[in-house]
């Protein structure tokens, strides 16, 4: 978080105001804007563990688009609760939601303002998406904004969210409303359309149907009786809202008109594609507790209850049922080869295989549905926000998101169905996050996948926590708050920090991972830790950090050792101590990683060990010279005494002569 406060260096959350009904399922709160003065922002706070929309925020926020309340910027902030969370900024709504509840009844809405003031305005608002490539996947009642009543509505503020994960499931196709929430993925302009499509119903009728329902059996509904028909019942809608919305509201994407042939509706009612309905089946099959009349409502029991599924397929009640009731040899066929797979791989229980099984039966049974895995359903492209849930959020529990990777399951499921994806694509896709989740040491495995995936999600370390911390350059002075407040351990790195600079840094920092990995040696971990946050601070030019570059020097002091040098050490010692003030963490670096100072310390050490070798050697050549020396000594005095004997004889016998 910016020191003053301010996201981007201009806006500032006005948490006393808050701005009821206008965040589209999440809290908003009015802005100040410090910069340009404007009037009308608001702010809406992101969830933990629900990453804004980095990409479409990327292609909104340089050009406004009339009709819907863009993004103008983003960024942490202070929170209600004290702590920080992810803000984004937009244009506040014009006057108030078309509904402030999606529970509750309301004046049928008139033919002619809902083309003129909804269906028209919003065409080409998503006409204007589409041509930035982008979507909106929050359209509804209460996030449609409208000053006045025969004004054009407003689309209030997608971003702060995962792409449909806060939508009521009634205005989501049955292939997203059956997945999970964060896993409904980016989709297309389709999924707007079928959203729009919803509303006008909705807006017409003056109520929501199946309100109250779970997802799952608003998905049920709309796959068994078709998604018009399980919404309108034996309701009437005016004729041009009706022939619209059947449009809007085909089940298969492909069939729905185009934001631009929406701005015309005279045009777009005769332009209708008229789908054929499924092939529906003699007799049901029973399974996961419903009656299956087509292939579709099989695939969605199968999806629903996959055990159960598994056990028709192999019992061959399936092959039965597709062969005799529902008359499709083709469907049969393809599935035949299905099980034959699976018998190769071994005719025991295998969990992965049997969810393989499962998966690719409910693709080539329905093409139009998601990737179904152990009763959990997602796209493709809501795979990454999908694993940033926690699982008390309901979310894929951890054994299930391993078994997807380890498996590939995205690119069996893309061979399945290849007319309706990019196999290449979701190969390719599946190959990496392998490869990421195999990845030993830290650096790699779930953590590094989970943050590669989701360019905004938070860094989930303890070592940072509360702070919210997404981009690098807010990394370090979190870092640096933390160790100011005294929360201090052996090293400011663990393994979910170091997925977190893996995933976000520009250049490649494996080798700093994998001695911090191994962990081994103190001082090695510490001149890792060390040698990536000073690149860090270097690449972000970030700010001062000097608490955190105490933390580092007490922890890199031991480094020093390789020095041999006793008062190179201590001067070195006592720069450390000098520079962590300043908090620069390059400079910090300098004192231990230094190699031209460190080959001086060894030439020095190299010299002096040779003088040491040739004094011990002229010390070795004194103790061999003494013992000769000793040895002569001992010959020069027996001759002495052998002489001073001969003396002594001849002048005794002298005297004795002439005594």
């Amino acid at each position: 978080m910016n020191p003053n406060g301010l996201i981007s260096g201009a806006f500032e959350v006005d948490l006393a105001r808050n701005v009821v009904g206008a965040g589209a399922g999440l809290p908003a709160f009015a802005v100040i804007d410090h910069k340009d003065g404007r009037t009308g922002l608001m702010a809406i706070q992101a969830r933990r563990g629900a990453p804004p929309r980095a990409q479409s925020i990327g292609l909104l926020m340089s050009s406004g688009i009339p009709g819907i309340m863009g993004p103008l910027a983003h960024g942490p902030a202070r929170d209600a609760a004290g702590g920080e969370s992810w803000f984004v900024i937009c244009q506040g709504p014009p006057g108030s939601a078309l509904l402030s509840s999606l529970h509750q009844t309301f004046e049928p809405w008139p033919e002619r303002d809902l083309i003129e003031a909804v269906l028209r305005p919003v065409a080409r608002a998503l006409e204007e998406l589409q041509s930035r490539h982008t979507v909106h996947r929050a359209i509804n009642p209460t996030n449609m904004f409208q000053a006045n009543r025969n004004e054009p509505v407003t689309l209030g503020c997608a971003w702060a969210a995962p792409p449909g994960s806060l939508q009521p499931a009634v205005f989501e196709p049955p292939y997203s409303a059956m997945c999970l929430p964060a896993g409904r993925g980016e989709g297309t302009i389709a999924d707007d359309v079928y959203a729009l499509g919803v509303s006008l119903i909705v807006l017409s009728l003056g109520y929501v149907p199946m309100a109250g329902l779970a997802p799952v059996e608003i998905a049920r509904r709309k796959i068994e009786l078709g998604s018009f028909n399980a919404l309108v019942g034996d309701a009437r809608l005016p004729q041009i809202i009706a022939d619209l919305a059947r449009g809007m509201l085909a089940e298969d994407p492909e069939h729905r008109p185009l934001p631009t042939l929406l701005a015309d509706p005279a045009g777009a009612r005769s332009r209708r594609v008229a789908a054929r309905p499924p092939r529906r089946a003699q007799r049901p099959l029973e399974i996961a507790a419903s009656d299956a009349w087509t292939a579709r409502t099989l695939a969605f029991g199968i999806a629903a209850d996959p055990e159960a599924g598994v056990r028709l397929l192999r019992t061959g009640a399936v092959d039965r049922w597709i062969r005799r009731s529902l008359g499709d040899g083709l469907l049969a066929t393809r599935l035949d080869e299905a099980l034959r797979l699976r018998a190769s791989q071994g005719d025991g229980e295998d969990r992965r295989e049997d969810a393989v099984l499962a998966m690719r039966a409910v693709a080539l049974l329905d093409p139009l549905a998601p990737l179904c895995w152990s009763g959990f359903a997602f796209w493709p492209d809501g795979f990454g926000a999908a694993l940033a849930e926690d699982e008390a959020s309901g979310a894929m529990p951890g054994d299930a998101v391993a078994d997807i990777i380890a498996t590939e399951a995205m690119a069996l499921w893309g061979a399945a169905r290849p007319d309706r994806c990019d196999p290449m694509t979701l190969r390719i896709d599946a190959h990496q996050h392998r490869a990421l989740l195999r990845q030993r040491g830290w650096g790699g495995g779930l953590e590094r996948l989970r943050y590669a995936l989701n360019p905004l999600l938070a860094c989930r370390s303890p070592l940072v926590a509360p702070a919210i911390v997404a981009r690098t350059a807010e990394l370090l002075p979190a870092l640096d708050r933390a160790a100011a407040q005294g929360r201090r351990g052996e090293m400011p790195m663990d393994r979910d920090l170091a997925a977190f600079i893996a995933a976000r840094s520009e250049v490649r920092v494996d080798r700093e991972l994998a001695q911090i990995g191994e962990g081994k040696r103190p001082e090695i971990v510490a001149l890792a830790v060390l040698r990536l946050f000073a690149g860090l601070q270097a690449r972000t030019r970030g700010p001062a950090v000097p608490a955190l570059a105490a933390w580092i020097a007490e922890a890199a002091a031991s480094s020093l050792n390789v020095f041999h040098g006793r008062a190179n050490r201590e001067r070195r010692g006592a720069a450390l101590a000098d520079l962590a003030g300043a908090g620069r963490l390059v400079a910090l670096l300098g004192v231990i990683d230094d190699p031209d100072a460190l080959a001086t310390d060894r030439q020095g050490y190299e010299e002096a060990l040779r003088a040491a070798q040739a004094i011990d050697g002229q010390l070795a050549a004194i103790d061999g010279d003494k013992a000769i020396r000793a040895q002569a000594a001992r010959r020069m005095a027996q001759e002495c005494v052998a002489g001073a004997g001969a003396l002594a004889l001849m002048l005794a016998m002298f005297f004795a002569m002439f005594a």
